[in-house]
């Protein structure tokens, strides 16, 4: 199992991308804690998780909120020991011109998107110099390497791409590696009922994609997989762009 006797924190874990990257992190051996406000839909995927023969927990997370990250780490070295995993997956997206954006919209999408990460990487650091390393994993987005029609969305997740590249300097000596998942258009709970939600709109968006296909949250879940594990164990500092080919044009 590629992460047998791993213990990983996923924020955003009740639902989409997150919930797709729990069962599969459970499946590849990992002990898994959930991180999210959607008590319901995390209390759900943890007891799916466990009646498949995984190991699981939810704890409820305010990623804006420092206390609730400094618990939800606590929480889970509680329950499973220590913390070598963290995936800031917690996101919101708002699609905005420059000003069409309200300050509240700004404020919070920055708030969720960007300090969210910040402050799950300060709170994970030292649990995971605690056992001599381990693995950050932010997603980021295509929109935080191009821009677009996505004011303080693209910012947030620039912010994140940047942040993540700080903290991979600041902590590769500590065997501590951090780096950033960039998804194109892929098919959640958010993303839908904003892109997905009529067929001109699934049509359109099938047609930015060389592969004309939207992408399926396993899409993504593998490639953080991925660098979950110490099969990426070279990789700090690194963008993982998993898009259809859309940024390549």
């Amino acid at each position: 199992m590629r992460l047998e006797s791993k213990v990983a924190l996923i924020s955003g874990g009740a639902r989409g991308m997150g919930a797709v990257e729990a069962r599969m992190f459970a499946q590849e051996g990992a002990k898994v804690v959930i991180g999210d406000m959607l008590v319901d839909e995390g209390r759900q995927v943890e007891a799916e998780i466990i009646e498949l023969g995984g190991e699981c927990a939810f704890v409820y997370l305010d990623v804006t909120d420092e206390s609730s990250w400094q618990d939800a780490v606590a929480a889970t070295v509680t329950r499973f020991g220590k913390l070598d995993i963290l995936v800031n997956n917690a996101g919101i997206a708002r699609i905005n011109t420059v000003e069409d954006t309200t300050s509240e919209e700004w404020d919070l999408v920055m708030d969720i998107n960007a300090k969210g990460v910040f402050l799950g990487t300060k709170s994970a650091i030292p649990e995971l110099r605690k056992v001599g390393g381990g693995s950050i994993v932010n997603i980021s987005s295509i929109a935080g390497l191009t821009g677009g029609r996505t004011s303080s969305y693209a910012a947030s997740k620039g912010a994140v791409r940047l942040l993540s590249k700080s903290t991979a300097i600041q902590y590769a000596s500590e065997g501590i590696r951090c780096n950033s998942v960039h998804p194109g258009v892929i098919e959640t709970p958010m993303t839908s009922p904003m892109m997905l939600n009529t067929k001109e709109g699934r049509e359109m968006n099938e047609a930015r994609h060389p592969m004309r296909r939207i992408g399926q949250p396993e899409d993504i879940a593998y490639g953080v997989l991925f660098l979950a594990s110490d099969e990426s164990s070279f990789m700090t500092g690194s963008e993982l762009v998993i898009d259809g080919g859309l940024t390549a044009q």
